[in-house]
Formats: C-alpha cells, structure tokens, sequence
C-alpha cells in the first residue's frame, strides 16, 4: 500500500538515505601530511624549518632557471627557423621530379638544411607532402608517416610566422613555423626540440644533485649551529631539571647553582636571566619557610616542655584532693576526677607534640635490634584488655623477626593504629594485626572490616590534628588526631613507609620497616 503525501508537504528522506554512512573522521580519513610524525624539539624544529625553507628557495630557483634556459633556447630555436626559412617544403611542391645540382626548383632541396629539418606542405587544410631531412651524406629525403592526430595538429599550426611546439607520433616533439606559400598553399618548416630538451634535463639533474648536496650539508651545519646557539637554553633545561628533583616540602633546601647567563639582547639570554632571578625568589622564600617552621618548632618544643610541669602539678593537686578523708560533696568529686582525666589526656597531648617536634628537628632515635614479634604481641594484648568488645587476630611468622630502631617508639606505633582500630570502629569490628618478613624488610598490617576511612580525610590522613569525629566527645576518646601523624613521623625516621588502602568494610594501614642486616661471619 502506497502512503498518501498531504497537498504541500514533502516526501521524508527514505531509510537507506537515513542510514547512509557518515565520513569517517578517524585517523585513517585524516590527511597523510597531518599523521606524519613532527619533531618534537625546539632544535629540530629550527633545523627542519631551515630546510624546508632552503628547500623552496632551491625549488623556485631551479624552476626559474629551467623555466628560463628553455624559454632561451626554444627563442634561439625559432630564430634558427626564421632564418631556415620555406625553401625545404617549397620544394616538396613537386614529387616527380628529380635532383639536379643545375636547377633551383628541385624535388626535396637539403641545402643548408640542418640535420633533421621537418618540411610540410597544406594545400586547402590538408597535408600533401611531409619529409625530413635525413642525417649524414644522404641525398634521398625521407617521407614522414603521419596518423590522423599528426595531421590534424599540422593543419592547426596558425601561420603567423611564429614558433609553435607539436608532437609527431615519427618524430617526438618538433618546433614549428608555418608561412604562406605563393599559390596559396601552406608550407611548414621545423626543427627537432630533443637537443633543447636534452640540454634541460641536464640542467634539472645538475641542479637535483646540487641542491640535494646544499640540502644535506644545510641540514648537517644547521643542526650544529642550532645546537651551538641555543646550548644556554639546555643550560638553563638542566638547571630546571637539578630543581624539579629537589625536595621542597619541608626543611632547608640548598638550590643548585645558577644557570649561565648569555648575551642580554638576545632571547635566550633573557629568558635565562629571568629564571636566575626566579630561582632567587624561591631560594629566599624557601629560605623564609624555613627559619618559621624553625621557629614554630622551637615554639612547640618550649612550650610543650614547659607546660609538662603545670600539667603535671594539676593533675597531683587533682587526685590529691580526691583522697582527702573527709567528706566530699559528690558534685566537688566529679569535678576533681574530671580535671584528673583531662589533665592525663593534656599531659599525653604534650608528649605527643614534644614528640613531634623532636622528629622535626631531626634527633636520632636509638639504633638497637628490636624483636618486632614482641612489640606486636604485647601492644595486641594490651588492645584486648582496652577493647574486649572487638575481635583481635593474629598473624605471626614461625621465626622472630628483628629490626633495627626505637623500640619504644615502634612500640607506639604499634599501639596507635590499634587505638585507632579500636576507637573508630564498632564493637565487634574483627581486627587483623599481620606481620611478614623478607630478606629486605618487614611488613606490618592492620587490618580492620570496619566502615573504613570518608574519602575527604584519606588523603590527609597522617597529618596532624586531624580527626574522623571533630565533636570530641567522652564516648570518641577526645582524641587530638595526633596518632597517625606520630605514626607517620616515626616510620618515617626508621627510614620505612606507611601506606593506607581503605573502602566500606575494609582498612588497612601497612607500615614497612628495613629490615635489620646481620654482620658477615668470617671463619679463620
């Protein structure tokens, strides 16, 4: 059934013209000259643009001068034609007679005719006689074979007395002359164009040759020169490169040296200046970074020594006065437990950033052998007496396994990823303390099916003050977010690394500690 089309509207465009193949834009329907590899240095940029512009001026003086030797030579070769003049055809008129030396009316009359001379002869459009003038001492001209296209292309040669280019299919390409014979015929004379063109292509291959030796010889100097010239901007690439390597997060940063600076006037001398005078706003700046964190570090290491004793006399004047003999309103008991509580929290928080700040500084921690089995048996017994309502698992190698550091401070390692474990998590949480050992290092793990660390506190997880619950209530620990940074700086003075994989379910923290190397035995 054939759909009826309303007066006035247009038939739809029918499913094959919709479902016609739209060009491809890949790729491969890019343009050839488009996927062509380019160069990707700013050296091999100058040397190919060098060449490339060599390479169009070569072209275009190539092209001149063949363009203009053989417009010289075919202007030489149509002169010569003048001067020939029609006596060759002329004496084509008549085809019966012969030779004689005597009569100047002869059949095919050579003389002063250059070797390969063309003559023709039309009479109402049509050619009637064709020859040409043999090489050597022949005397007998010979007859040209002509096709239909030769002739009509000798028939269309104007006759204007001017040099004209047609290909016979007998005799190649010939320059041709045409002037009007006495009786109205007209008489054609012509010479050979294959020594003008021969004397061309050897001007193309000289000059093939020659501006393929320029080309190669430009591409080799310029490369050089290139180099040469822009060696202090690979100077000032390298001392970039010295700076990127450096690291600059924290402490004191010594620059390297300045990059070499070269003649101001020009580009790449200016450009080294400005880097030279940017690296010293950095090295001042950082140099400025420095002796603050230096005084922050001083500040936090006073005053967290000197708020040790305070502290500490709070808290003896607290449980002092909670055993007092006499009767205490209860309300004055709470009070004073609850000064004594905070004040031990306080006085934790002081260790910890006297801690921090002994790290910072840079004070060696103690280099013995530590049985790390011990450590992780002792701090998970002791997580089970502070958390009995999680699951505690163990994991331990057959053979003890020994590092070399501070065993009380890996011990409080150990003890705040625990605590960490323990407070974050909900009763019941089952809790995977591992530890494995290789020829290079020991691998301690946490691991905990939890509901894992938000997706905003992992990537600041180990620094300071940083907390899952920022209300701090009794019930969270009042924890200061301390724990991970101490962890952090702990391995990190250890030479080790702390790294945290955490999602719904699952967290595990993995600390990595170099293991300790026994000294070589020797037998006598």
């Amino acid at each position: 059934m054939t759909p009826r089309l309303r007066p006035g509207s247009r038939p739809r465009p029918s499913l094959r013209r919709r479902l016609r193949p739209r060009p491809r834009s890949g790729p491969a329907a890019r343009p050839l000259l488009c996927r062509l590899p380019r160069p990707r240095t700013l050296r091999a940029r100058l040397t190919l643009g060098l060449v490339v512009l060599l390479a169009i001026s070569c072209a275009a003086v190539g092209v001149a001068a063949v363009v203009g030797l053989n417009g010289f030579l075919t202007s030489r070769l149509d002169e010569q034609l003048g001067g020939v003049g029609t006596r060759f055809p002329a004496s084509l008129e008549h085809p019966g007679r012969l030779r004689d030396d005597h009569d100047g009316d002869e059949y095919g009359d050579t003389r002063r005719q250059a070797t390969g001379t063309f003559g023709a002869r039309l009479v109402g459009g049509t050619v009637t006689n064709a020859a040409v003038v043999p090489a050597g001492e022949a005397t007998t001209i010979l007859d040209v074979p002509l096709t239909t296209e030769d002739r009509k292309g000798l028939a269309a040669v104007p006759a204007d007395g001017r040099g004209h280019t047609v290909a016979l299919s007998a005799l190649d390409d010939y320059r041709l002359m045409a002037s009007r014979g006495l009786d109205g015929d007209v008489l054609i004379t012509g010479l050979p164009l294959e020594p003008v063109q021969a004397t061309v292509h050897r001007l193309e291959l000289v000059a093939g040759i020659v501006f393929a030796l320029a080309l190669a010889a430009t591409g080799v100097v310029g490369a050089v020169w290139v180099r040469w010239s822009l060696r202090p901007l690979s100077r000032v690439a390298a001392t970039a490169t010295r700076v990127a390597e450096l690291s600059l997060a924290s402490g004191e940063v010594a620059l390297p040296p300045r990059a070499p600076e070269s003649d101001p006037r020009g580009e790449v001398g200016r450009l080294a200046a400005a880097f030279n005078r940017m690296l010293g706003h950095v090295e001042d700046a950082l140099t400025k970074r420095h002796a603050s964190e230096e005084r922050l570090r001083s500040f936090a290491a006073d005053a967290s020594h000197e708020l040790r004793t305070p502290v500490a006399s709070v808290r003896g004047h607290a449980e002092l006065a909670l055993l007092h003999p006499g009767r205490v309103p209860a309300q004055i008991t709470h009070a004073l437990e609850r000064i004594a509580a905070e004040s031990s929290r306080m006085g934790e928080m002081v260790d910890d950033l006297l801690l921090l700040a002994r790290l910072d500084a840079g004070r060696p921690l103690e280099r013995l052998p530590v049985d790390l089995t011990r450590l992780v048996l002792d701090a998970v017994t002791d997580a089970r007496v502070a958390g009995p309502g999680h699951r505690w698992t163990l994991e331990l190698p057959e053979d003890p396994v020994t590092v070399t550091g501070d065993a009380h401070r890996l011990h409080q390692v150990l003890a705040n990823l625990l605590t960490n474990a323990r407070l974050h998590t909900p009763a019941g949480t089952e809790a995977t303390v591992t530890l494995e050992a290789d020829d290079e290092a020991a691998v301690l793990a946490v691991h905990d099916n939890g509901p894992g660390v938000p997706d905003d506190l992992r990537p600041g997880v180990f620094e300071r003050f940083t907390r899952a619950d920022r209300r701090r209530t009794e019930a969270s620990g009042g924890g200061a977010g301390l724990g991970l940074s101490i962890v952090a700086a702990v391995v990190d003075a250890h030479a080790g690394s702390v790294d945290l994989a955490s999602s719904p379910g699952s967290t595990t923290f993995t600390v990595r500690l170099p293991r300790q190397r026994p000294p070589d035995v020797s037998t006598a």
